[in-house]
């Protein structure tokens, strides 16, 4: 249970970072990392591939030194579905946390293309 619960978090955390801007493989790899997930590339870019067919992200090409890098964004679908997964994790956190353990909600920051900051 825990390991389908992470999978699906980690695809929350390339939808969150890719609704604020580009996003490259071997940065989310690195930012997933930070937050303590140990996802190989053999499991991420079929993750991108896949959340990319299913509409969630759309990529380009970019060369960046020297290299063609495939850049990743939220498309309306995704961020839709992001909005959806916010709400519900935030059902969720209500629900199965205690009083005491529970996050305060934080206020939702603008994103790049709505103002607000990167």
């Amino acid at each position: 249970m825990l390991r389908e619960f992470l999978r699906g978090a980690a695809q929350v955390h390339v939808l969150h970072h890719a609704a604020e801007g580009d996003v490259y493989g071997a940065w989310m790899a690195g930012e997933l990392r930070r937050h303590g997930y140990e996802i190989s590339p053999g499991t991420l870019y079929p993750m991108l591939h896949r959340m990319e067919e299913t509409g969630l992200l759309v990529s380009r090409g970019e060369v960046a030194e020297g290299r063609t890098r495939r850049l990743y964004a939220a498309t309306d679908a995704g961020r839709s579905q992001l909005a959806l997964v916010r709400a519900a994790v935030a059902e969720l956190a209500d629900e199965v946390l205690p009083a005491g353990e529970r996050p305060k909600r934080r206020r939702r920051e603008p994103t790049r293309a709505e103002g607000g900051k990167a």
